[in-house]
């Protein structure tokens, strides 16, 4: 055995070690900190959990729901909350707690494409508008002012109305209306770093522009990008929900929330769980993803006191 080779008691001390052997040992003893940061947070931690029952809860509808959520029997409209129908049936006979169930799987399909567009869109355009400066930054950051100037909703009904309405159509409104705030952060991280020194010995190596982008820049901006995109979960729910209720969103006779509450509100009065079941999936899946991402803030933010 070499001066150099350590041991250690225990896992948490290989984890906590001050001086780790390994890139791969500092990352884990990163993420055991950052977990311990995250754990701290009670209501983190409930948000986190509603959002792993949300994730279970679309992967197993099938197996959830109770009958198939298309499926109408005007002999059963209007049912009330009971043991054979957990939620009550709407105006046409269906199981409401069946649509909720298999609407978790359209908020998901949601959330999940409108990230996988705006991030990256934001990130690329924040880190190029940041790192070139100059009349690169000027036009690419005007045409991100001119996305801001509009409410998010109002932008999105404009693209919807000139796509057409439908899901598809909505998730690329709603795509397109996210990504600005996205470049903005993405652009302050890179004016922050693009004249540290470990980025000139970068150029000095004679890496490339994209390279340096890529691989050295975008990475450093993640953090707070993962932050930001969790916390508009929230708002891409409710968006998405607001053109399902105007009717440029999910079609019906599709179980989406939003198309839920948007068909139930003429019997809100008489029959207050059309539209309050679907309104309350949408409530409490939208807290859950800020308080997720308020934990997360605690945990990637390099300047918080913890």
């Amino acid at each position: 055995m070499t001066d150099k080779a350590v041991t250690y008691n225990s896992r948490k001390e290989w984890l906590l070690s001050d001086a780790p052997a390994s890139a791969f040992q500092a990352a884990a003893g990163r993420a055991y900190l950052g977990l311990l940061v995250f754990l701290k947070n009670r209501l983190a931690v409930i948000g986190f959990l509603i959002i792993l029952g949300l994730v279970f809860i679309a992967i197993f509808a099938p197996l959830i729901a109770t009958s198939d959520p298309l499926i109408t029997d005007l002999s059963q409209r209007l049912l009330p909350l009971s043991s054979d129908h957990f939620f009550g049936t709407d105006e046409v006979g269906r199981d409401i707690f069946s649509r909720v169930v298999w609407g978790s799987r359209l908020t998901l399909y949601i959330i999940g494409l409108v990230a996988i567009i705006a991030a990256p869109v934001g990130i690329i355009v924040g880190t190029v508008s940041g790192y070139f400066g100059g009349i690169v930054d000027t036009v690419l950051m005007r045409i991100t002012d001119i996305f801001l100037a509009f409410p998010k909703l109002i932008l999105a009904l404009a693209l919807v109305a000139a796509l057409g309405p439908g899901i598809d159509n909505a998730i690329i409104a709603i795509a397109i209306t996210s990504w600005p705030p996205y470049a903005r952060i993405a652009r302050g991280e890179t004016i922050t770093i693009r004249n540290s020194d470990f980025i000139r010995a970068i150029r000095l190596q004679g890496a490339g522009v994209i390279r340096i982008i890529t691989v050295h820049i975008m990475p450093l901006c993640l953090s707070s990008l993962i932050v930001r995109v969790t916390l508009d979960m929230a708002g891409i729910i409710i968006t998405a929900a607001g053109l399902g209720f105007l009717g440029l969103g999910a079609q019906p006779p599709s179980p989406e929330w939003g198309a839920m509450t948007s068909s139930g509100r003429a019997y809100i009065l008489d029959h207050w769980w059309l539209i309050t079941m679907p309104g309350m999936a949408i409530f409490v899946v939208s807290l859950a993803f800020n308080l997720l991402g308020d934990g997360l803030r605690e945990v990637l933010d390099p300047k918080s006191d913890d």
